[in-house]
């Protein structure tokens, strides 16, 4: 059944697996221990705010990636969700093994690193081979700007198809996590989203302390949209007062219900699909007064429109 009359697909969460080869790129320095302590307070505080169990680990073979996959399905019948998009998922090949477990229930986007070379051929791949539908990345780990020219053959491609891309901008991580870097703000993104205007390009969680910037940029430019999701923490962080339900209203009322995806950025297990923040946006979503017809926009329809889906809610 759907949720409170709401068909809703979950355009943003992560599918907890561990990657069964070789990482692109060079692997990442270990934190100093310091900082490592404090990102494990600041989670454990965080769980302990919203109730959620201690993580398991990452999916590590076939059978732990199919129990997986299977409680997220149950996660979806229990609280009445369509479908969900895993942004990420041990790279191309392995996300889109995982999708087909389930290709009514999961979507997937391809997430590999696109300034490395063989990126476009990789991209090509995972739409045209895997069925993957779109591109996921992390502005703050791109080293060079948007608007490089290596960069060039990855949006035409894109745009050709009009394929969304989901960009992470703002701060990454949890305690410890990345403040600083040359596309911290969405702003960054400008010279690529007005050349390419029919890519989508999807910034989550309401910009993610850079909330203004993404305002400006959807004011500017007809393809920016924002997603919803995760627990939104750092708006406890903004010098001015900040809730969902004020985020809510301000997209809402500045650029329409046509450009909101809702989004959870669930991951790990036993936690699975968060339903606490399901709950918490429509709540605040309603309350911010915006009419059940752009609800079913934002927590579904919006989605099935990018995605190439049939309209949210209709029988096939």
């Amino acid at each position: 059944m759907p949720y409170e009359g709401l068909t809703v697909i979950d355009s943003h969460a992560h599918f907890p697996v561990e990657r069964r080869r070789a990482p692109e790129g060079a692997p990442a320095a270990a934190p100093h221990p310091a900082i490592a302590e404090y990102n494990r307070r600041r989670m454990a505080e965080m769980r302990a705010r919203w109730g959620f169990p201690d993580p398991d680990p990452p999916a590590r073979d076939d059978d732990e990636i199919r129990r997986y996959a299977d409680a997220y399905v149950a996660d979806l019948d229990r609280w009445g969700v369509e479908r969900i998009v895993f942004v990420t998922g041990g790279g191309d090949e392995e996300l889109a093994r995982i999708v087909g477990l389930h290709p009514d229930r999961f979507l997937g986007l391809s997430h590999g690193p696109i300034w490395q070379e063989g990126a476009l051929e990789r991209l090509r791949r995972g739409v045209e081979v895997l069925g993957l539908k779109g591109l996921k990345m992390f502005a703050p780990r791109l080293p060079v700007p948007f608007e490089d020219p290596s960069l060039r053959p990855i949006w035409r491609y894109l745009a050709d198809r009009r394929l969304p891309v989901l960009c992470h901008f703002g701060w990454l991580g949890h305690g410890g996590g990345v403040v600083y870097h040359p596309r911290m703000s969405p702003l960054t993104l400008d010279p690529v989203a007005r050349e390419f205007l029919d890519i989508p390009f999807i910034v989550p969680h309401f910009g993610c302390g850079y909330m203004q910037d993404l305002l400006a940029l959807a004011w500017a430019l007809p393809n920016v949209y924002v997603d919803t999701s995760g627990s939104n923490q750092w708006m406890e962080w903004m010098p001015y007062p900040m809730d969902v339900e004020t985020a809510f209203r301000k997209f809402y009322d500045r650029i329409g219900p046509e450009r909101i995806l809702f989004g959870t950025d669930s991951s790990w297990r036993p936690r699975g699909f968060v339903g606490q923040y399901l709950e918490l946006q429509v709540a605040a979503a309603r309350r911010a007064g915006i009419p059940e017809a752009d609800l079913a926009l934002i927590f579904g329809g919006n989605a099935a429109r990018l995605y190439g889906l049939q309209p949210a809610g209709e029988v096939a």
